[in-house]
């Protein structure tokens, strides 16, 4: 299989179920969003990131690729036998229950924090940046995408901002008050 198709050359790309848009539409724009998040978490993969980290961060780059077939999906065709590509409350709980774990390694946060830290609590601070601008782009789409995909990437970003506050606890490094 040829990486290039040739299929893209007019600015046109196509969504699950073959519709072809063009590649200025806001959804490209949505799931480049979420593409380019999921890089910069594999970014944070390849510095040497505690286990557990990367366990929870392996598993979110796996939801991401979901997020972003849904997203290619305004129609709703991906089928039951495509479980692999959905995103449900239980992914948004397990998100949360992940937070609510690292929470309590973490000293309170009684102040805002700039940041950066570590190479991973640095780069998971700008991959929380970027999630938030997938979120932006999520909600502006029509037709709306499932409110799920939204509670997903809204408790995504709160969970970068403990992941890195993690990584940079775990470095060592104190935090830089605002």
């Amino acid at each position: 299989m040829k990486i290039y198709t040739r299929t893209g050359d007019t600015g046109q790309t196509s969504l699950f179920g073959k519709d072809r848009i063009s590649k200025g539409d806001p959804r490209v724009d949505a799931y480049g969003e979420v593409d380019e998040l999921n890089a910069w978490l594999g970014y944070v993969r390849s510095f040497t990131v505690d286990p557990d980290i990367d366990a929870a961060l392996l598993q979110i780059q796996r939801d991401l690729f979901a997020v972003g077939a849904q997203l290619a999906d305004p129609a709703e065709r991906l089928s039951d036998r495509h479980t692999k590509a959905f995103i449900a409350a239980a992914d948004v709980t397990r998100l949360e229950s992940l937070m609510d774990h690292l929470d309590t390694e973490l000293p309170p946060l009684n102040f805002f924090i700039l940041s950066g830290g570590s190479p991973p609590g640095a780069a998971l601070h700008v991959a929380r940046t970027v999630c938030r601008r997938a979120e932006r782009q999520m909600v502006a789409l029509a037709p709306a995408v499932d409110a799920v995909l939204l509670q997903y990437i809204n408790r995504l970003s709160d969970l970068l901002f403990v992941l890195a506050r993690a990584a940079n606890h775990r470095a060592g490094l104190p935090e830089t008050r605002w």
